[in-house]
C-alpha cells in the first residue's frame, strides 16, 4: 500500500537507522524492550515479571513524549517518524500484550479468544482514529487513552490469588473487554501524560509496582 506524504515531508531520504540517533525514539524503543520482556514472561507464566515490564513500558512511553516536547530542534520529519514509531509500539504494548496476558493467564482456553480479539481490534481502531484526527478541539482524547489499559490491568493483577484461577481469568476478560469498549467510545478524556502531577504519580506507581511484584519474585 502506498501512502501519500505531505509536501513538507518530501526531502532526500535519510538512512532508516539514522532515526535511532534521537532521544525520544530511543526512549520509545526502551519501552518496546520492556514490552518484549513482558510478553516473554507472560508466555512462560512469570506474571510478576510481566507486570513489571508492562508498567515500565508505560513509563518509557510517557517519558518519550516529555523529552520530545522539550526538543525544539527536532525537524518535522523527525517528529512525524517518532509519531509513527509511537503508534506501532502502542499497538504492541497496549493492545497485543494485554490480549496475550488474558490468553496466557487463562491457559490459552479458546473461550477467551473472542475477548482477546476484540481487545486487539478495538486497540487498533483507537490508535488509527487518534493518528487520523488527533486530540479534540479542547485538547482531549476521544475514547479512553489506550495506555490506561496496561495501568488498570497491572493494578488489577495485584489482587490475583484472592479468587479461583478461572474466576480471575473471567475478571481479566471482563476488565479487558470493558477497557476496549471505552477505548472506542465517544467519551472525552484528558491527556494525562501532559500533566507533571500525573507524571509524578505514574513514577510513584511504577516504582511501587516494581517493588510489589519484585518481592513476589524473590
Amino acid at each position: 500500500m502506498t501512502i501519500k506524504k505531505p509536501h513538507d515531508l518530501l526531502q532526500p531520504a535519510r538512512p532508516i537507522l539514522s532515526f535511532l540517533i534521537d532521544a525520544p525514539n530511543l526512549c520509545s524503543l526502551a519501552g518496546l524492550a520492556c514490552t518484549l520482556l513482558a510478553i516473554y514472561f507472560l508466555m512462560i507464566g512469570v506474571y510478576g515479571a510481566a507486570m513489571i515490564g508492562m508498567i515500565w513500558a508505560v513509563a518509557f512511553d510517557w517519558a518519550d513524549g516529555l523529552i520530545a516536547r522539550r526538543m525544539k530542534e527536532r525537524t518535522n520529519v523527525e517528529q512525524q517518524f517518532g509519531a509513527q514509531l509511537d503508534l506501532i509500539i502502542d499497538l504492541v504494548s497496549y493492545a497485543l500484550t494485554p490480549a496475550i496476558f488474558l490468553l496466557s493467564y487463562a491457559n490459552f482456553n479458546p473461550f477467551f479468544l473472542l475477548v482477546a480479539f476484540i481487545m486487539l481490534v478495538f486497540g487498533a481502531l483507537r490508535l488509527s482514529y487518534f493518528s487520523t484526527f488527533g486530540l479534540s478541539g479542547d485538547g482531549k482524547y476521544t475514547g479512553l487513552a489506550i495506555d490506561n489499559n496496561s495501568i488498570v490491568l497491572v493494578f488489577l493483577f495485584m489482587f490475583e490469588g484472592q479468587v479461583e484461577h478461572f474466576d480471575f481469568s473471567a475478571l481479566l476478560a471482563f476488565a479487558g473487554f470493558s477497557l476496549a469498549v471505552l477505548n472506542v467510545s465517544q467519551i472525552r478524556t484528558p491527556k494525562l501524560s501532559g500533566n507533571p502531577i500525573n507524571v509524578a504519580l505514574l513514577a510513584i506507581f511504577t516504582v511501587g509496582t516494581t517493588i510489589f511484584y519484585g518481592l513476589g519474585l524473590a
